[in-house]
């Protein structure tokens, strides 16, 4: 089953309901049950992805095997030759490559495997000779042999494995501290609390080395059908509660118990929880029918249906913070003597501070501080945003509109990324929380609009460069910047992120009639 498109679940969602203008803002928050609250309240580490982590132990691998036998070749064989050759380093650098190759086909890059001793301990030796003797075998039939130095050979295996053996001990030690810091949990939550949550919460808690932790149990029925707990597992709220729920604790995984049958009551359930970064799976451990092996992801022995993958996750969420911390330090230090001049007319024009801290969404819906040069004068500041500024506003100084026109009231906001690294270069635009279309709330104008904070946002976007920016004064703009956010989420990739960021200054001066 391929994962649901996220517009097409946009598109099917109906408008929500209005709320008068004139209320002062409260921060809406729904109430959560006193199970939650306790699992709410339990102080939870960032998680660390099992994929990354294999990946930098491979590299690590390739590494410490290069650096062992490209040192005693520096260190011994080199200085009784007289000469430097490159055969030895090739043949070093191909001996590394073959190792992790061979290490992989054990089967030794696991986590799971990395808590562990015996069993890595005894793969890593059998794979570490085996490339061994495939080597000397190889340089016998290539008549290399009597050009190779015997004595070299036998300490770049014996200090080889040396090295792989202490890098492992280093890992074991690590890998357990961060699982007993719940950094390699896969924290997952169960939506259905009747005899097919109990058995799905069985069926997961029965395997041995899992790195499921099932929080608790969400189901909306008040009936004997629903348990107060699965397999120990407490019921936390109803299906409602969910969202809040996974934004005020780390959830990585929602997971259906209920059966593929009950079409109609997952269609529902998916439309509230599709805003939300997390993976969502539909259990297929009782359901009789059977679909071919490869239509199933696993958890463990447990099989389930993919429904929604949580975006920009893994190596791609290395790659794009990479792409931030590079390409945001550069382009703060290019816009360093462009920042100075504007905070100087800044202060000029107008008494009060050179910067504005607004609190807008972030990541998953949390709230941060955004930095923007101040462009409005001070004792008419709107720091909740809660009046839309509009063409020739009295409250815009002279430098403010031309700044806003052009964008660079934004610069201040690559401290962000690169120090606080709470926005990206390239992603969503940040609203204010209290931002408004009329009288209704950005997330009351178009259902599904939390969906564009599944990723960090960004200083500039794919909405913006398509003429998607400034005032908000009709449905269309707010739908079209979902729509266009929601398309960026789905397509991401780091080229994407550079193509949006090379089309920017054209944007600026060509699609700026909306920016006042």
């Amino acid at each position: 089953m391929e994962p649901l498109n996220a517009r097409s679940m946009l598109d099917a969602a109906t408008s929500a309901a209005a709320k008068s203008a004139d209320q002062p803002f409260v921060e809406r928050r729904r109430r959560l049950s006193p199970a939650a609250l306790d699992v709410v309240n339990q102080k939870v580490a960032r998680a660390y992805s099992p994929i990354v982590i294999t990946g930098f132990v491979r590299l690590a691998d390739f590494a410490l095997l290069s650096l062992v036998g490209i040192a005693l070749y520096l260190g011994y064989v080199m200085p009784r030759a007289g000469f430097f050759s490159w055969a030895y380093p090739a043949q070093i650098i191909a001996v590394a490559i073959s190792a992790v190759v061979c290490f992989q086909a054990a089967d030794i890059y696991q986590v799971q495997l990395f808590r562990g001793q015996l069993r890595q301990m005894t793969r890593m030796i059998s794979s570490w000779s085996f490339v061994f003797l495939l080597f000397i075998g190889a340089s016998f039939f290539a008549k290399f042999g009597s050009e190779m130095s015997r004595l070299w050979l036998a300490a770049f295996y014996i200090l080889g494995l040396a090295a792989l053996v202490s890098e492992r001990l280093v890992l074991r030690s690590l890998v357990r501290a961060w699982a007993r810091e719940g950094r390699l949990d896969r924290r997952t939550i169960i939506v259905g609390s009747d005899r097919n949550g109990e058995q799905l919460v069985e069926a997961l808690n029965a395997q041995e080395d899992s790195d499921i932790h099932v929080l608790g149990v969400f189901d909306d029925r008040n009936d004997s059908r629903a348990l107060d707990t699965c397999a120990g597992a407490r019921k936390l709220g109803k299906v409602d509660d969910i969202v809040e729920f996974a934004r005020r604790t780390r959830v990585d995984l929602v997971l259906f118990a209920l059966p593929i049958s009950a079409e109609t009551r997952i269609l529902e359930m998916l439309k509230k929880l599709w805003v939300l970064p997390v993976d969502i799976r539909l259990s297929a451990h009782t359901n009789k029918l059977r679909f071919r092996p490869r239509s199933y992801s696993y958890l463990g022995e447990v099989p389930t249906l993919d429904v929604f993958e949580a975006p920009i996750t893994d190596w791609d969420l290395v790659m794009k913070w990479l792409f931030d911390r590079v390409v945001g330090g550069l382009a703060l230090l290019a816009a360093l003597p462009v920042m100075g001049l504007v905070a100087l007319a800044v202060k000029l024009d107008s008494p009060g501070p050179v910067l504005f801290r607004q609190k807008r969404f972030g990541f998953n819906n949390e709230r941060i501080d955004v930095y923007k040069f101040r462009s409005m004068y001070h004792d008419q500041a709107d720091p909740t945003a809660s009046k839309v500024v509009t063409k020739n506003d009295a409250r815009v100084t002279r430098v403010g509109r031309f700044i806003r026109k052009t964008s660079l009231d934004e610069l201040p906001q690559l401290f962000n990324v690169v120090f606080s690294g709470n926005l990206s270069l390239v992603g969503p635009r940040p609203h204010a929380v209290q931002g408004k279309l009329q009288s209704r709330l950005f997330d009351e104008a178009v259902d599904g609009y939390f969906a564009r904070h599944r990723v960090k946002p960004g200083i500039t976007g794919w909405a913006q460069i398509n003429g998607w920016r400034g005032e908000i004064d009709n449905e269309e703009k707010i739908q079209k910047r979902v729509e266009f956010d929601l398309y960026y989420i789905e397509n991401w990739s780091v080229l994407f992120d550079l193509v949006i960021l090379l089309k920017t200054p054209i944007s600026l001066l060509t699609k700026n009639e909306n920016a006042y």
